[in-house]
Parts: C-alpha cells; sequence; structure tokens
C-alpha cells in the first residue's frame, strides 16, 4: 500500500507527471510595464523608450540586440568571439574605414563581453519572475500500530506569492535589462572610435613615411651640392660635414617613421580583432574632415546621445522599481498545504483529508529597512545621473581644447607656413647653388621645411584623433579592462 502511494506521489511532481498544472501563467508579459515617475530632464527622450523584453525559452543566438539609433552599429547575436586571425578583408582592394569598423565589431572581444551580460540580464529577467515549485511528498502516521491506525498519505505545500512581487522582480530586472543593452551600444562606440584614430594614425604614418623620405633626399641634395661646391673651392669642409651630420639625422627620421607605420598597424589590427591581419593598402585621405565642429552642438549632441546617459537613466528605472518591490515585501505570502490520507485499520480502508492555508504577520518586520535603502538607492541614482552629466562636460572640454588648437594649427600650416616654407627653401637653395649665400642660410631653411612639414603631421594626427574623440561621444578604449 505504501509503495503505490509513493508511486503516485512521484506522478505528481512535476518532473515525473505532465498532467501536474500551476494555476498561473509563467509566460512573461511582451513589455514591462514602465513607471510613471519623470525622470530627469535630459535632451534625449529616446534613450529611455522601453524594449520589448525576450521570451522565456531563448535559444543561442536567437536574440537580436538594438543600440541606441545613433551609433548604428552591425546586430550582435551570439556573443562568440571569433579566433584571431579568422578574419579576412571584405573587399578585394584597399580596406575601408567601413570595412575596419564592421570587421572590429564582429571579432573584437569587448562587443562580444557585453553581449554576453545582455544575455544574461535577459535570462535573470526570466527567472526573477517565476513562482517557487510545489513540494510534494508522502506522509506516514501512527506507523507501528500493527495495522490498527496506522495512515498513509500524500501532501502537497505551495507559496502563493502575494503583492505583484513576481511583476515587479521582473520590472527591476527589465531595468537591468536596459542597462546592460546601453553598455554594449557604448562598448561598440568605443570599437568604433578606436578604429577610427587607429585607422588615421596608420594613414598619418604613411605620409610620414613619405615625408621622412622626401626630406632625406632632400637633405641628399644638399649634401651632392655641398660637395660639388668644395670641388670648385667655394665653400670649406666645414659645409660638407655639416651636411653628412643633417642626412644622418634624417636616415634615424626615415627609420622612426618606418617604425611608427609597423605600430600604428599593428595597434589597428589589435582593435579590429586580428592580431594577424597582415599590413595593406588604407582607402581614406586623412586630410579629408568635415564640417567644424562648435561647443554648443558638441555638448548638446554629448548629453543627448551618450550611451553613457541611457545606462545612468535605465539605473534610475530600476531604483524606483526597486523601491516599489521593497514597499510591497510586506504583503505576506500564503502558504498552503493539502493532505489526503489512506486509513488502515485491518477492517477497511477509509480516506479522509486536510487543508491548511497560513499566512505571515506582519508585526514587527514590515521592511523598513529595505525601504529605506531603496530610498538611498533612487536618490543615488539620482544624483549620478548629474553627476555623469557634469563629468561628461569636464571631459569635454580638454577635447575640445585640443580640437580647436590643431584645427587652427592645420588651418594655418595649409594657408601660410607649408608654402612659406617651401619657397624660402626654394630662395635659399638657388642662392646657395649661385654662391649667393652661405651653408648656414640653407641649413636654416631646409630645417624649418622639415620641420614645418613635421609639426603639420602632428596638428593633423591631433586634430583626426580629437575629432573621433568628439563624434564618438568620448568612448575610446575598448580593449581596457572593465
Amino acid at each position: 500500500m505504501r509503495l503505490k502511494l509513493f508511486a503516485t506521489v512521484l506522478c505528481l511532481a512535476p518532473a515525473g507527471c505532465q498532467t501536474f498544472g500551476l494555476p498561473w501563467s509563467a509566460q512573461p508579459p511582451s513589455a514591462p510595464r514602465w513607471p510613471q515617475q519623470q525622470g530627469p530632464s535630459v535632451a534625449s527622450g529616446n534613450l529611455s523608450s522601453p524594449a520589448a523584453l525576450p521570451p522565456a525559452v531563448m535559444p543561442p543566438g536567437a536574440q537580436t540586440i538594438q543600440p541606441v539609433q545613433h551609433l548604428e552599429p552591425v546586430p550582435i547575436s551570439a556573443p562568440e568571439p571569433l579566433p584571431a586571425g579568422s578574419l579576412k578583408p571584405v573587399t578585394l582592394g584597399a580596406l575601408t574605414l567601413a570595412d575596419l569598423e564592421q570587421m572590429a565589431l564582429v571579432a573584437n572581444p569587448s562587443v562580444a563581453r557585453a553581449a554576453a551580460l545582455v544575455q544574461a540580464a535577459r535570462g535573470n529577467w526570466v527567472q526573477v519572475g517565476l513562482p517557487p515549485n510545489p513540494t510534494v511528498g508522502y506522509l506516514g502516521q501512527q506507523i507501528g500500530s500493527r495495522g490498527l491506525a496506522e495512515q498513509d498519505g500524500v501532501y502537497v505545500d505551495q507559496q502563493i506569492v502575494r503583492g505583484r512581487k513576481l511583476g515587479l522582480n521582473r520590472e527591476v530586472a527589465a531595468q537591468e535589462i536596459f542597462k546592460a543593452e546601453h553598455q554594449l551600444a557604448a562598448q561598440q562606440q568605443r570599437v568604433v572610435t578606436d578604429v577610427r584614430i587607429a585607422f588615421f594614425n596608420v594613414l598619418l604614418a604613411e605620409r610620414q613615411q613619405s615625408l621622412t623620405n622626401e626630406l632625406l633626399d632632400l637633405w641628399k641634395q644638399g649634401l651632392t651640392t655641398a660637395e660639388a661646391l668644395l670641388r670648385g673651392k667655394e665653400v670649406g669642409r666645414g659645409d660638407v660635414v655639416q651636411a653628412q651630420i643633417e642626412v644622418g639625422n634624417a636616415e634615424i627620421l626615415s627609420q622612426n617613421a618606418a617604425n611608427r607605420y609597423k605600430a600604428a598597424w599593428q595597434a589597428l589590427a589589435t582593435v579590429v580583432g586580428d592580431p594577424m591581419l597582415p599590413a595593406q593598402p588604407l582607402a581614406g585621405n586623412v586630410e579629408d574632415g568635415h564640417a567644424p565642429h562648435d561647443w554648443d552642438s558638441s555638448l548638446q549632441k554629448l548629453l543627448s546621445s551618450s550611451p553613457e546617459i541611457a545606462a545612468a537613466m535605465a539605473d534610475i528605472e530600476r531604483s524606483r522599481w526597486t523601491l516599489e518591490r521593497a514597499s510591497v515585501e510586506k504583503v505576506p505570502n500564503l502558504l498552503v498545504n493539502g493532505l489526503v490520507n489512506w486509513r488502515d485499520n485491518g477492517i477497511g480502508g477509509r480516506s479522509d483529508g486536510a487543508l491548511q492555508v497560513g499566512v505571515p504577520l506582519p508585526l514587527w518586520n514590515r521592511n523598513q529597512g529595505g525601504i529605506v535603502q531603496a530610498q538611498g538607492e533612487v536618490a543615488a541614482a539620482e544624483r549620478a545621473l548629474q553627476q555623469l552629466e557634469l563629468s561628461l562636460q569636464n571631459r569635454l572640454a580638454p577635447v575640445y581644447e585640443r580640437y580647436a588648437n590643431a584645427l587652427n594649427q592645420v588651418s594655418k600650416y595649409r594657408s601660410t607656413l607649408l608654402p612659406a616654407a617651401k619657397d624660402s627653401l626654394g630662395i635659399v637653395r638657388n642662392m646657395y647653388q649661385a654662391g649667393e649665400t652661405g651653408y648656414v642660410n640653407l641649413l636654416t631653411a631646409q630645417r624649418t621645411y622639415s620641420q614645418t612639414n613635421l609639426n603639420y603631421m602632428e596638428s593633423l594626427r591631433e586634430l583626426r584623433q580629437a575629432e573621433a574623440e568628439i563624434d564618438g561621444l568620448l568612448l575610446m578604449g575598448s580593449l581596457d579592462s572593465k
């Protein structure tokens, strides 16, 4: 008899029999309920809009994560980073900036890591809304009474969660999903910014190689001229020795430029996520810029479009839902116990049952401390958003200063300094060859020409990097530990 009852218990368990059903739906809603509180004033309203939550069953690769609209990255599916060296150039010709950005968004491990955290947040959303499992067991009473009063029974315990606690759990978890998605968007933007900076560094390194080779040829021509004038006894030996020193210095600059190109390419390949990517031509012109930035529009775009701001707003909403969840913690859950007995007294079996319903009394513990804690977290999250807005403005200030200085320098070099240095060198060189000026003047003109061109390249590098940082919402350093 007891063996038969024990088999009945196993059948009643959810894992052993499909006929046991829950009296409520365990399926998640299509979207979370958004709280009605007004958040802090931030220029963009799109950043805090709720997104559809995932279904309860999420097979790997089924989710497509959409970041904020202004970034326009490629969709991210299963967060599995590709092995280094597995990517191939997406074009047969020179690689473009768009090609490299696409490769990096797929292969950079930091993006896959952020996507995995989104997937984890989605799984947590499913889990926190599931009701407690019932407890099913066997109960034997007055065993050993030689069949006079023995009872065998099956009981079921179930805790019924009240106060919308499970739904509020999912509202809190939904904000964690939104925060993780905006953090993913921020990481994608960091990758894009890093690729752009590395791309321009490679183009500049190529230009610097050409420039230093040109300067080396120029100094060699000066040495040849000095040697010819020495043979004609028009200059002294000191001019030739000085020309030889300048050629040696130019050779050092040329080798340094070659080393810089190798380092710039390696940095680009690393950010792309394929450190074995061989050096190859890039399609782009480092001197092609866009419309100049101004401070007001740059700051407005930063505060209205930054994924960091969006993540902070999601954190505020999460803290508000946490406060609401803490407020209903005092609502007691129901404890329901059902029992069915079979009695065997040796004469004939008779069944009976019992039902117990219990509820904790919230006399001393009404979650007072939890509510105070949640209130403090709401205040802290709101202040954190204000702090972040000020921090972004503080971070933008030196970047914009670098940008404005570099923009002014590049404009001056292009319009005045580079043409003047070139004309001066031509005039002095002709005068030196005609014996109308000394070697010191030629040396000064050649050094001025060389230094002016090198300074122009550095100003151009600073301009492109500052532009990329401003366009990238100050998000960079994708491979730094987070």
